[in-house]
């Protein structure tokens, strides 16, 4: 029919736009509830579900483990296989534990000016954020390593560019790098608050924050175990880290006395700090799990020494109870440790053969020195009797 469109005209109605919906904000994890967080460093021996099954069993609401053996260079692949990772995500889930902390290997060396030593670290910590990612834990705790015959600034330099080096080409997920407080031996950095603050400072453009131990804190010369010394204290975390900036805290009582900067852990009560010292910072407003004056999800994650079986699951129990929070900490299993009996007896054998090895081997080299030095001897008598003879 001539004159009629084939198709009606219809008005543009801006409403019919179409418009995307915005990315919803991302949850807070399930076990960030406003509640005290704490645990203790559960083993992955067997299997990375051991540590969680052990966690729960200890009487925990969060963990530390290690992602691979914290006392060698991991050789050949370095990555989880996925079912392993995804079935350790999922259990996690179900039983509500975080936050979950990862602590790198003892052998990394971000501070190394030795090229060779600085390289082999970086890679080993680029292993372990493509590890601590795939396990989906929420930090990484590492220490800032030990600075040698540089200056504690060229150090400081050394271990931001070796952070920086070891995150590239990283996905970091929900993952957050935690620098730790060090007990000062030797030339370690971290020892002093402000080294930890500017080490965070050059890395402000990374996920990162720190990881304060009071066992490293007392050693290191800041005292912890007084009302005033800790007024003190927490004015220079604030000065120099601020303390929203520190998430984790590792809890361990000191072998050492205060300023000794030595890192010896002792059982919660039983050390140098004290019981009365840990509950008035389990206590503090400042440290703990509520805003405004706290941080939301904040842990306080044990590092104990298992010397008997229980002592694990003692010592978590003495931090719910100097928290204030016996009440309210999860339920542990009854004679569960992570020492038995058995292990305990293994662990004394293979010890004893060892200090055995080691003293046989002391006994070789004496003897070697005592025939070195008869031998030397003699030969001096045998050239002072030829000299004798020609002066004859």
């Amino acid at each position: 029919m001539p004159g009629q469109p084939l198709i009606p005209i219809t008005e543009f109605d801006p409403e019919d736009e179409y418009r995307p919906e915005p990315e919803p904000e991302p949850q807070p994890p399930s076990w960030m509830d406003g509640s005290v967080r704490i645990g203790i460093h559960t083993s992955i021996a067997g299997s990375y579900l051991n540590a969680l099954e052990a966690a729960r069993k200890l009487g925990c609401n969060a963990l530390q483990i290690f992602s691979a053996s914290p006392k060698m260079w991991q050789g050949g692949s370095a990555r989880i296989p996925d079912v392993d990772a995804q079935a350790f995500r999922t259990r996690r889930e179900e039983l509500r534990l975080g936050p979950l902390v990862i602590h790198a290997n003892y052998l990394i060396n971000l501070a190394s000016a030795q090229r060779m030593l600085q390289t082999r670290s970086i890679q080993a910590f680029h292993d372990e954020i493509v590890r601590a990612v795939a396990l989906g834990a929420d930090f990484l705790v590492v220490h800032p390593g030990s600075r040698g015959e540089s200056t504690p600034a060229q150090a400081i330099s050394t271990i931001v560019e070796s952070v920086k080096q070891a995150s590239k080409r990283a996905s970091m997920g929900g993952l957050r790098i935690l620098i730790e407080n060090t007990a000062g031996m030797g030339s370690a950095m971290g020892a002093r608050l402000e080294e930890v603050g500017e080490i965070l400072a050059g890395l402000r453009n990374l996920p990162v924050g720190a990881c304060l131990d009071t066992a490293h804190l007392f050693a290191a010369g800041y005292d912890i175990k007084s009302e005033d010394g800790l007024a003190s204290t927490i004015g220079q975390m604030d000065s120099t880290i601020g303390l929203e900036n520190v998430p984790v805290f590792h809890v361990n009582d000191s072998k050492i006395d205060l300023g000794g900067r030595v890192d010896r852990h002792e059982h919660i009560g039983k050390g140098k700090i004290g019981t009365e010292a840990f509950a008035r910072i389990l206590r503090h407003p400042r440290f703990g799990a509520t805003t405004p004056e706290g941080l939301t999800g904040r842990a306080f994650v044990a590092e104990t020494p298992i010397d008997d079986p229980g002592d694990d699951r003692r010592n978590v129990a003495a931090l719910w109870e100097l928290a204030g929070l016996r009440e309210q900490a999860p339920e542990a299993e009854k004679g569960f440790s992570m020492l038995t009996a058995a292990l305990k007896k293994k662990i004394s054998e293979n010890r004893r053969t060892e200090r055995k090895r080691k003293d046989n081997a002391e006994i070789q080299r004496t003897r070697r020195f005592a025939e070195k030095k008869t031998w030397t001897k003699k030969s001096g008598v045998r050239k002072s009797k030829a000299k004798r003879r020609k002066r004859g």
